[in-house]
């Protein structure tokens, strides 16, 4: 499946800039195709309409892929992306990712989201240009910040963040993605980490589903 997600990561790439109104698009079309490859009917797969699940902290949360089948819920995807004013949306987003986890495992764990776990996926895609990626100061007037965070630019805050979300289980599988304008219209992006890659995490997302179809 490696090979056929690669073609087609760069095959999306190729239908407008990254950076653009429909930017994700691509993305989770691919994802829903490589569901459907693995044999998740597709009647069971929404990516366009039907997205709502409830929640706990609040009554519904859209979410932009997911697979539900007799009463349970296998997959959730949230993607996001960040182009510009880092400063003003980077908390944002990360508050964001986190409340929207807590929110969604504690309404399974309430029982409004079927009897299995499902898998939870998130994606980021952020502007790749000299802001992004320049070290951020920080203030600390009382105490002091992780160390991991100190010269960070906000791509590495990203990644921090993604893969900090994976190791507390707040998703299943997250991966990151830097495009920049001028190479995105041509399939141009960039994965930072080698934990974080769509491959990783389509991989890691087919393999849930089809052991929750029976498919392996």
């Amino acid at each position: 499946m490696d090979a056929q997600l690669e073609r087609g990561v760069q095959d999306q790439g190729t239908r407008g800039s990254a950076t653009g109104g429909k930017h994700l698009d691509g993305f989770l079309d691919l994802l829903a195709d490589l569901l459907l490859d693995a044999g998740v009917p597709k009647e069971h797969i929404y990516l366009r309409g039907k997205r709502d699940l409830p929640g706990y902290f609040r009554p519904i949360k859209e979410w932009d892929l997911l697979v539900v089948a007799d009463g349970r819920l296998i997959t959730a995807m949230e993607a996001k992306s960040q182009v510009g004013s880092f400063g003003n949306n980077f908390n944002n987003r990360s508050e964001e990712a986190i409340g929207n986890a807590v929110d969604i495992w504690t309404a399974f764990r309430e029982g409004a989201l079927g009897p299995s776990p499902p898998w939870v996926g998130y994606l980021m895609l952020i502007e790749d240009n000299s802001k992004s990626r320049r070290p951020v100061s920080l203030k600390e007037p009382h105490f002091p910040v992780d160390q991991v965070f100190v010269g960070a630019s906000y791509a590495q805050r990203y990644e921090l963040l993604c893969r900090r979300l994976v190791r507390e289980r707040h998703y299943s599988a997250s991966t990151l993605m830097l495009a920049a304008k001028e190479q995105a219209a041509v399939g141009g992006y960039v994965e930072p980490a080698a934990d974080l890659t769509m491959a990783a995490l389509a991989n890691s997302m087919v393999a849930h589903a089809k052991g929750a179809f029976g498919l392996i």
